[in-house]
């Protein structure tokens, strides 16, 4: 298969850089605060509208209506994905703590139940290690890496194992799925945010993948894949070990 590059975990980020990191995250935190509010009124309204018309406004007033409340929907989305991304540049060696992935693999799954049961999806695992970090941001990095997996499936229903192997001082886990695949020249680009390999296609702003190299990153690990066209991907990530 072909592989994206595998760079060296990078080292502890410089002052200037977290400075930098809590100024971009703070940016962020505000203007999802700041855009929730008014999306809440529009959709509010909207939906009102849509309530109170008559027969006398015609189909095409419903549509319009449908389309401000998708239009909508889609912010509200991105105000999400933004929030996390800004989480994720927040991530402090102080909040590690041990963590046991194969529990937040669990909880992860439970909290995707309903979505994973509507594409009729299986997620299995092996025996996950612990190890330390920052357990709310490792939850972010699994959902992530599982809803990618799930939402670029093909046909088939999705099939996804997880599995982790020690080597040397770290850990490298394995997200597989028998989805569409990723063109080998792509492998670089899906990590960076707003990436959409299939455009509008799919739901999402198109940030899962980069918050999961910022969670990565920021606990001295990688990030990357291995794929073909039609034979599924596997993402692969590491931790240090204890």
């Amino acid at each position: 298969m072909a592989a994206a590059d595998e760079s060296k975990p990078p080292q502890q980020l410089p002052d200037a850089q977290r400075t930098r990191d809590l100024e971009l995250s703070d940016f962020l935190l505000r203007l999802c605060h700041d855009l929730r509010s008014p999306l809440r009124a529009i959709r509010a309204h909207a939906e009102l509208l849509g309530k109170v018309s008559d027969a006398s406004t015609g189909a095409d007033s419903a549509q319009l209506l449908g389309f401000i409340i998708s239009g909508a929907e889609n912010i509200h989305l991105l105000a999400d994905g933004l929030s996390a991304y800004s989480l994720a540049l927040r991530i402090d060696p102080s909040s590690f703590q041990p963590a046991q992935m194969d529990v937040l693999l669990r909880l992860t799954l439970a909290k995707l139940r309903q979505e994973l049961q509507a594409c009729g999806a299986e997620v299995t695992y092996d025996p996950l290690p612990r190890v330390r970090g920052n357990p709310d941001r490792l939850s972010n990095l699994l959902e992530n890496l599982v809803l990618n997996a799930v939402r670029h499936r093909g046909t088939a229903a999705p099939r996804v194992h997880i599995r982790a192997d020690q080597r040397e001082q770290e850990w490298v886990f394995a997200v597989r799925d028998n989805g569409t695949g990723i063109e080998a020249a792509q492998l670089q680009r899906i990590f960076k945010a707003f990436e959409r390999l299939r455009g509008k296609e799919l739901p999402g702003p198109g940030l899962g993948l980069a918050i999961a190299r910022e969670v990565v990153e920021r606990h001295r690990g990688r990030i990357w894949a291995e794929s073909q066209p039609g034979s599924g991907s596997v993402f692969f990530f590491s931790l240090p070990a204890q």
